[in-house]
This record gives structure tokens, sequence and C-alpha cells, in this order.
């Protein structure tokens, strides 16, 4: 899958089937590119991917024929332009409240590298820039993608006009902001909580936008968003490949050597 085929497929409600990429140690990148996944989270919010790790995934994914998506540290266009600079094809936008926010990022994404008064001149529909070159910036970005992340109460209540921005693509649930937003800290099964992803779900797709959440390990949970309408699947990452795999075949090891007692059950994974 390219860029353009995922940001189409967004928007078509095709689903598209991922995980959460937080380290550039080459033997993940082998694992990862082997499960037949369309595009990559790669987080530079909450982990600490320096510039140049950043770039090495973004190339080496795409390269892989898997879509590199990079969650920015903090909604700033500058941040944006940057990840794509370094081979983004989508741009995930954290914490976002305001549409203008949306509306800058999508600037500094899809018209890149248009700056200053022009670029706002065109994102206020009085372009000064000449016809010609607006439609060679349009082909020159036409593989990027931007998502926002809705992850609290002011988002919600101003839902609509966030998915109304012109060139945005998709809308992620940022479920444990989202859940202390609500004072339901962590309770993902709360039916308020339930009732809240629902209505960002089907909101983004009732706008054409593509819909899903942050990264989930439960499946209960993944399938609960599908049937709400979500069609952009995040699932676990890189960093519960080996934890996973741990969690599984170390108490099966004690059981075989009967040294089961006294050891406590292996912690599970947070259900998010």
């Amino acid at each position: 899958m390219n860029g353009q085929e995922f940001r189409e497929a967004l928007h078509a409600g095709r689903r598209v089937y991922g995980t959460a990429v937080t380290s550039a140690a080459a033997p993940f990148f082998s694992r990862v590119k082997r499960l037949g996944l369309d595009w990559v989270f790669i987080d530079n919010e909450h982990a600490p991917l320096g510039r140049e790790s950043t770039a090495w995934l973004c190339q080496a994914y795409a390269a892989a024929g898997i879509v590199p998506i990079v969650r920015i540290p903090a909604h700033e266009p500058y941040l944006a332009t940057m990840a794509a600079d370094a081979g983004a094809l989508g741009v995930i936008v954290p914490y976002v409240e305001d549409p203008e926010i949306v509306r800058q990022v999508v600037g500094a994404v899809k018209w890149r590298p248009l700056k200053g008064q022009k670029l706002q001149d065109l994102l206020r529909g009085r372009p000064s820039s000449a016809p010609e070159t607006l439609e060679y910036l349009r082909q020159r970005n036409s593989q990027v993608s931007v998502i926002i992340n809705v992850e609290s109460t002011p988002a919600l209540a101003r839902l609509d006009e966030l998915c109304s921005v012109e060139g945005l693509d998709g809308v992620l649930i940022g479920p444990n902001d989202l859940s202390i937003q609500l004072d339901l800290p962590e309770q993902y099964h709360h039916p308020r909580f339930i009732e809240a992803c629902v209505q960002i779900i089907q909101t983004a797709r009732a706008h054409g936008l593509g819909a899903g959440s942050h990264i989930w390990y439960s499946l209960d949970r993944q399938q609960e968003l599908i049937r709400a309408g979500a069609n952009i699947i995040a699932h676990s990452g890189d960093f519960a490949l080996g934890p996973e795999v741990l969690r599984r075949d170390i108490p099966a090891l004690r059981q075989f050597c009967g040294d089961l007692e006294g050891v406590a059950a292996p912690e599970a994974l947070e259900e998010v």
C-alpha cells in the first residue's frame, strides 16, 4: 500500500491494519514488516525516537510497502512538516481541540513547502499563488494524510467543527486521556466511555473520514470499535512482541518443570 491508497481507504471506509512502532531496532523492523500490515504508527509523542531514527523508520517501512504514519510530539505545524520531510506518509496530531490547529497542520503537510502569507491566504480561501503552483503542490503532497487525536471533552464538544476542516483524513481516539477527561480513568468498559468512542467514530465516518483509536491490546475492544464503524485499526506494538511471548512461554516452562508453586501469575498487558 502507498500513501495515496491509504488516504483513499480512510475516506472510503475500507479497513487499514497497523501496529505501533516505538523502536528503530532492526530486529523489530524485520519482524513487523512480515506481518502483512498496511501501515505503522510511529510514535514521536511518548516514545524516545529522534529525527534520524524516525527518518530511518519512515524510509524503511515505505520501501517495504507499509505506510509510515508519524504521531508528532505536539500539535505544532512545524513538527508536522518535519515528519513529512523525514518521509512520513501521514501525521497524527495529538490532543487537538481547535479546528484552526487542524487547518494549520493541513497547510503545513498538504501544501508543503508553501509558507508564510501565501499559505495563510490559501487556507483562508484567498489563494495568491498561481493555479499551476497549487496543482504542483497538490500532486507533490498527494501521498500524505492528516489524522487527529480526539482525546478530551472540549474536542468532543467541537467534534463536528474539527471533522469539517478541509484536508483532514482521519480521527483517532486517545483512550487513556479521554477516559481521564471523562472522570473515568482507565474505565474502558464504562458505558459513558464507550458512548464517547462511538460518537467519535460515527461522527468521523459521517464526514467521510477514517476513524479508529490509538493502540488497543484487547481484541474485544478492537471488535467493539469495528462494529461501531472504525476502519483505522492500530493493534498492539513492537514493544509488546517480547512480553507477549514471555507471558505465554515462561509460565508454560515453569509448569513443565513443576516450579509454579509460590510464583505470582504474570500481569496482563494493560487493556487499552
